[in-house]
């Protein structure tokens, strides 16, 4: 909590020293802990993440992207943007002419070779990806660092503090709360940790997560339950969500025909309901949606007049 208080001190105050003036002179430290220092906003940017994609969209830095995530499918506009690979040479990334290459830890690891030659070439590569909702705001203050978005980040943590502070006067006002399991991949029967971002979806819609004593796996928001452990709360299961999408290719039928799961409260009562993973575990201000979303699963009498966007 210090040092979270610490960096984001040192964000805002990087944040002032950049409007003063026409002089723009700003650090970002990223996961890794590389420290760039720059003078002036990025200007040609490859993204390999989608969420990235999605935030420098939304920070209007849409002209400043040359390049996206072969994966990426949000918004509609990336379709006019010519798509990169981890997986690709080096020489495709060199070619392009980027000044700016924004992955993921799980990328920087896992392709350690492919962005070292990048540097060398003199292309700057930044690793973020955000474990929490407060280390999410942080985030969205770097991306508005590195594109010179600096009040159009600012302004959109305001309207999603704003937006999460109404959300939540709702949900604080509802009596007789829901007990849901939240699958994060069912092959491995794999939950959500309290902390993560579709933890916190789930607790701001008014759910309450029956696996509140699940465990990080690996340093990540995925937390190993198992089938035992599940099937020890099948009669307090009131809804049972399962994020959909790359990370858990699963259905309806899959869920309901799972060996055990027949004794499950939710199961019986056909509450099953598939969330995109991409509104529930992306750093982004779609997570409002995905809020609203599960809000209108649990409480449609409570939600049903909310706005979806």
């Amino acid at each position: 909590m210090i040092e979270f208080v610490k960096n984001h001190i040192l964000i805002l105050f990087l944040f002032l020293l950049a409007m003063q003036g026409n002089a723009f002179a700003a650090t970002v430290v990223d996961n890794a802990g590389r420290c760039i220092d720059f003078s002036k906003p990025f200007q040609r940017i490859i993204s390999l993440y989608g969420a990235h994609t999605e935030n420098l969209f939304y920070l209007g830095a849409e002209k400043q992207i040359i390049g996206v995530s072969i994966n990426d499918t949000f918004p509609e506009k990336i379709k006019e943007k010519t798509r990169f690979s981890y997986h690709d040479d080096a020489e495709k990334f060199i070619a392009a002419d980027p000044d700016l290459v924004i992955i993921r830890p799980m990328i920087d690891k896992g392709y350690s070779k492919l962005f070292k030659r990048l540097e060398k070439f003199g292309i700057i590569v930044v690793s973020l990806q955000p474990a929490s909702v407060n280390e999410m705001y942080e985030y969205w203050l770097k991306l508005g660092l590195l594109t010179g978005k600096n009040k159009q980040a600012l302004k959109m943590v305001k309207d999603f503090k704003k937006q999460i502070e109404y959300l939540n006067s709702i949900s604080v006002n509802i009596k007789s709360k829901k007990c849901i399991y939240f699958e994060a991949i069912h092959s491995s029967m794999k939950t959500f940790t309290q902390n993560s971002m579709p933890g916190f979806v789930l607790k701001t819609a008014g759910g309450v997560n029956i696996a509140i004593d699940a465990k990080a796996s690996r340093n990540s928001n995925i937390a190993n339950y198992g089938k035992e452990k599940i099937l020890s709360h099948a009669l307090k299961i009131d809804v049972f969500l399962a994020q959909v999408g790359a990370m858990n290719n699963t259905t309806k039928t899959m869920i309901k025909n799972e060996p055990g799961f027949q004794a499950i409260k939710a199961i019986k009562n056909n509450q099953i309901y598939l969330i995109d993973e991409e509104i529930i575990s992306r750093p982004g201000v779609r997570l409002l949606k995905g809020i609203k979303t599960i809000g209108k699963i649990l409480y449609p009498g409570i939600y049903g007049n909310l706005t979806i966007e």
